[in-house]
């Protein structure tokens, strides 16, 4: 792919894009420190530019906001399968690369056409839209409650790591009806993969429990979205069900927990909402048209050869979406003044998030219930000092501390237990129990919280 001339627009600082063709790495810490002065400088390329996901991955990103529209709502021309990837399947992309995990396919929705595609989403969305509204506000309420129990009574927290993040991977867990091991266990899968802490085993823990609670509603289904997903009419296998089950746990409480986050940083650190009465709504508004959860993904492939946007493709060349270069193109200012909610940072066309409406009632909720209990909380450290974590995907602080008034729990902690591994590991098989460290037992301490 020939990159287009970009002389006119220097490079941001720390960019190695230098010359005709030299394509602009979307990781390391320059790129997540300022992204949208790469995005400012891959607009010089026109609609789309060429990118570097890691070192050795070649991608097409899509910048531009109709370029992109037209590319999420052309499901004849591009393709989501991603065994349709022509760098990884000629050997071009190692299949250790760290961004293999997120591209490679897997039988889900999310890497699927056509009718596979069509019968699999329709089981998704069918089964979310019989949550209640009403009980899962009730469940974030309690959720928000025993996290903040955790902390409030110090007078200070990283509402990242100890809210932001944990608070999603709960809510989930009360959605998909996890009993207490197996919901320990997605807990710690989640959060290893994402950390990149033995991301390999992590992800083995989270598969191993996702198909142990798929054997689990078998044979005792209850009201909750796995037993939906289950009794679906669409008839999934117990590996379909256990490959959507993990998309929707890891994708969704990554980018849930990414938008808790960054709402939550820009109401920390913009005085112009403190005198605004849609206080949330209208920050959570502006994260996603700003600093969208998912910056750049949605990948597809084209079917055949073609010219796309003034650039020739190849079949199966890896394109991407940036949500967030497309929400910011100038030409979008005036639908930003108006409150216009039509950004990308939900998708558009068929593959567009099923849960927008769901994560939205839990990001406004877990948001109100914090600043109801914290409402003096303030930045324990100056806003220059964050750092964000270097990633080509997702955009998600490293921490945000902070610091306030100390606070009496309604309920006493739940005591830090470290889960006993001569127990553990015989209630499963040694590979998964082992890999369990001090994150698990999270989801109990949980259960037997609301108990108390």
């Amino acid at each position: 792919m020939d990159a287009r001339s970009s002389a006119s627009v220097a490079p941001p600082p720390g960019c190695p894009a230098h010359g005709s063709g030299a394509r602009v790495p979307l990781y390391g810490p320059e790129f997540a420190a300022d992204p949208h002065a790469y995005y400012s400088y891959l607009r010089s390329y026109g609609p789309t530019a060429p990118v570097e996901l890691a070192p050795g991955v070649e991608a097409t990103l899509v910048t531009d906001y109709s370029t992109a529209l037209q590319l999420l709502q052309d499901s004849a021309s591009f393709r989501k399968d991603a065994r349709r990837w022509r760098a990884f399947n000629e050997g071009e992309v190692a299949p250790d690369s760290p961004v293999v995990p997120l591209l490679a396919y897997r039988p889900n929705a999310m890497f699927s056409d056509g009718a596979d595609h069509l019968r699999l989403r329709q089981a998704v969305t069918d089964s979310m839209a019989r949550v209640d509204s009403r009980k899962l506000a009730r469940s974030t309420e309690q959720v928000s409650d025993f996290l903040i129990a955790q902390f409030g009574y110090r007078g200070s927290a990283d509402l990242l790591g100890n809210y932001a993040r944990q608070l999603p991977l709960f809510v989930f867990n009360e959605l998909f009806g996890c009993p207490a091991d197996i919901g320990d266990r997605v807990l710690f899968g989640i959060s290893g993969m994402f950390d990149g802490i033995n991301a390999e085993n992590a992800a083995a823990v989270l598969f191993g429990a996702v198909g142990e609670l798929v054997a689990l509603k078998r044979t005792r289904p209850g009201d909750d979205v796995t037993s939906w997903l289950m009794q679906h009419q669409a008839k999934l296998t117990d590996e379909e069900m256990v490959h959507q089950l993990a998309l929707l746990l890891a994708a969704g409480t990554e980018a849930l927990g990414n938008l808790i986050g960054n709402t939550l940083h820009r109401l920390l650190t913009h005085d112009a909402y403190a005198h605004t009465g849609g206080l949330i709504d209208e920050a959570i508004d502006d994260t996603l048209w700003e600093n969208p959860p998912m910056s750049n993904l949605a990948p597809h492939y084209p079917a055949a050869d073609m010219e796309f946007a003034g650039q020739q493709l190849r079949a199966g060349d890896l394109l991407l979406v940036s949500f967030a270069a497309a929400n910011n193109s100038p030409m979008l200012s005036a639908e930003r003044q108006a409150g216009s909610r039509a950004h990308l940072a939900w998708g558009a066309g068929p593959h567009a998030c099923p849960s927008k409406d769901p994560a939205r009632q839990i990001s406004v909720s877990a948001i109100e219930n914090l600043l109801n209990q914290l409402p003096d909380i303030q930045l324990a450290v100056p806003e220059a000092s964050l750092t964000w974590r270097p990633g080509p995907f997702s955009r998600g602080l490293t921490a945000l501390p902070t610091r306030f008034t100390p606070v009496e729990a309604a309920r006493r902690p739940a005591p830090q237990a470290r889960p006993e591994p001569s127990v553990r590991a015989e209630q499963t098989t040694q590979q998964n129990r082992t890999s369990t460290s001090e994150r698990g037992g999270r989801w109990s301490q949980f259960l037997n919280w609301l108990t108390k």
